[in-house]
């Protein structure tokens, strides 16, 4: 009888042993089943793709996203404040610039995606530290008035176009990484003259390209700097602006043009479920579904269907800049923009 009971124990522990290995096997897999993505890009473009990629992997995904009021500092901030315990396993820059200040910070691991074999090189990390996608280029939006519209950003000193035109705030956004961009090409004396004849020119400021955008559809100025998003987005409202791709010709500059950038975060959590994440947005139907969303991004792969309204990428002269450079000189250059500002 003993001997029963002491088998029966046996048994009911051996039993118990498996189900507590089951359910713990099981934990292993669910946690796998799930990935955290920290995103700049605006939050109405990132989140339907997002649920595409949790509708078609099955995995899970825990989304944090920077407000507008971040100006795409917030993520990047946090990513760096978290570094020695990682909460994040992929982080979505909607530019390279900020990705590039975390890769030279350490906070992302090497992973090199297949489907970022067709992307230029010009958009990616060599090291595999980040990856461009799906693009918006600077572009002028010039009012449909303007007999002659400009063609340079070099106009922006020209005395013709005194009081006639407005940029966004240089200290945020994309225009702070142009404008690091042309002190890159041109060197701090050069670049510092230009910013200089700028003010002499009476530029007028304002608080975010999309405000610029406004400014020239509503007849305040007669052109702005802006990006490619903005621009289609009003001429698709029926407003009196045409857009103008800058510095396209034989001398040119060419156009600055700015990736959605992605990159996988060292130490992260989910690592294998953040390259899912990485190669389903370095898609070819990734890059579609943004071209033909209301943000009307440039894809970077080959041959991808687009709206009429853009380029194509290989059809645009590109300005030639190295993202890495450009991101320590926008670290650089941030106390000469406030005091051009008068801060």
């Amino acid at each position: 009888m003993k001997h029963l009971v002491k088998k029966s124990r046996i048994v009911l522990f051996a039993t118990a042993l498996s189900s507590l290995l089951l359910l713990t096997a099981c934990s292993d897999r669910n946690a796998q089943q799930r990935v955290t993505v920290y995103v700049s890009e605006d939050q109405v473009f990132s989140e339907p793709i997002l649920r595409d990629f949790e509708k078609e992997s099955g995995i899970r995904v825990d989304a944090v996203y920077d407000t507008e009021e971040a100006k795409s500092t917030g993520a990047m901030n946090r990513l760096i404040a978290e570094k020695e315990n990682p909460r994040a396993d992929v982080y979505w820059a909607n530019e390279p610039i900020r990705a590039e200040v975390l890769r030279q910070k350490g906070i992302c691991a090497p992973y090199y995606s297949i489907n970022a074999k067709e992307i230029p090189m010009a958009f990616k990390d060599h090291r595999g530290h980040w990856t461009g996608f799906s693009a918006r280029a600077r572009v002028f939006v010039v009012a449909k008035k303007i007999s002659e519209p400009p063609r340079t950003i070099y106009v922006y000193a020209d005395p013709k176009w005194k009081s006639r035109s407005v940029i966004a705030n240089p200290l945020f956004g994309t225009t702070t990484s142009h404008i690091a961009a042309l002190f890159t090409l041109w060197g701090e004396e050069k670049a510092k003259a230009f910013m200089t004849k700028l003010k002499w020119n009476e530029v007028a400021i304002a608080t975010s390209n999309g405000e610029s955008a406004d400014f020239v559809a509503n007849g305040k100025y007669d052109f702005a700097l802006v990006d490619s998003d903005d621009a289609v987005n009003r001429m698709r409202q029926g407003k009196n602006i045409t857009m103008i791709y800058p510095d396209q010709g034989e001398d040119g500059l060419g156009c600055f043009i700015v990736p959605n950038a992605v990159m996988l975060i060292k130490n992260g959590p989910h690592p294998e479920a953040g390259k899912k994440l990485i190669d389903y947005l370095l898609s070819r139907e990734t890059e579609q579904k943004l071209a033909f969303a209301d943000c009307a991004q440039i894809p970077l792969h080959p041959g991808v269907k687009m709206p009429a309204e853009l380029k194509p990428i290989d059809k645009l002269k590109i300005m030639k800049v190295d993202y890495a450079k450009v991101a320590k000189k926008m670290v650089e250059i941030q106390p000469f923009l406030r005091e051009w500002l008068g801060l």
